[in-house]
C-alpha cells in the first residue's frame, strides 16, 4: 500500500472509532503501529490520563519503549510529561546532549538506542488528556509536514477518546 493510501486508511480507522464501540488500547495501539509504519517514527508510546489525573501507559510500539515510558513516569521527567504539562510539542534532536533537561531519561533513551524523541500532546483545544512520544534511532529533524501528520492522528484519537467517555458517563446516568 502506497504511503498515502496508509494515511487515507488510518484516518478511517480512527474516524470510525467515532462511531462505534472500541477499546481505546485498541485504538491507541492502532496509532502507534500506523505512526512506525508511516515512518514518522522508529518506536511510539502513548500515555494517557486516568480518573485520577495521573499518566498511564496506554500502548507501546515494543515491550522496551513500554518500559522506557514506565521509566519516564516513575522518575517525573521527560517529554511526554512536559508536553502533557504544557499542550505543546516536546521534542529533541539528540538526547546525547539532553541529559541537562532529562538526566534519567535521556541516558536512559539513548542505552536503549533512541537518539531523538518528539512528544505530542493528546489535546482537543485546551483540554490535554495525554501524550505520545515518537523514538527515533538517528539524530534528526522530522519534517514538519510528518510532525503535523502525527499531531493530526493525535488529535483524532483525542477526539474518539473522549467521546467514548462521555458516551459511557451518559450512559451510567
Amino acid at each position: 500500500m502506497t504511503r498515502e493510501g496508509l494515511v487515507t486508511e488510518t484516518f478511517v480507522l480512527l474516524a470510525d472509532s467515532l462511531v462505534a464501540d472500541f477499546d481505546v488500547i485498541d485504538l491507541l495501539t492502532v496509532l502507534s503501529d500506523r505512526c512506525v509504519e508511516l515512518d514518522l517514527a522508529d518506536s511510539v508510546g502513548v500515555l494517557l490520563v486516568d480518573s485520577n489525573n495521573k499518566l498511564r501507559v496506554m500502548a507501546a510500539s515494543t515491550e522496551q519503549i513500554r518500559l522506557l515510558e514506565l521509566f519516564q513516569l516513575q522518575n517525573e521527567e521527560g517529554p511526554c510529561l512536559e508536553s502533557f504539562q504544557t499542550g505543546k510539542l516536546v521534542s529533541h534532536t539528540d538526547l546525547l546532549h539532553a541529559t541537562d533537561r532529562w538526566p534519567l531519561f535521556a541516558t536512559e533513551s539513548v542505552d536503549a538506542g533512541y537518539k531523538s524523541v518528539y512528544a505530542l500532546p493528546l489535546r482537543l483545544r485546551n483540554a490535554v488528556i495525554g501524550a505520545m512520544n515518537l523514538f527515533r534511532v538517528e539524530s534528526r529533524v522530522l519534517p514538519e509536514a510528518d510532525i503535523n501528520l502525527a499531531q493530526a492522528f493525535a488529535d483524532v484519537a483525542t477526539i474518539a477518546v473522549l467521546q467514548n467517555q462521555g458516551a459511557r458517563v451518559a450512559q451510567s446516568l
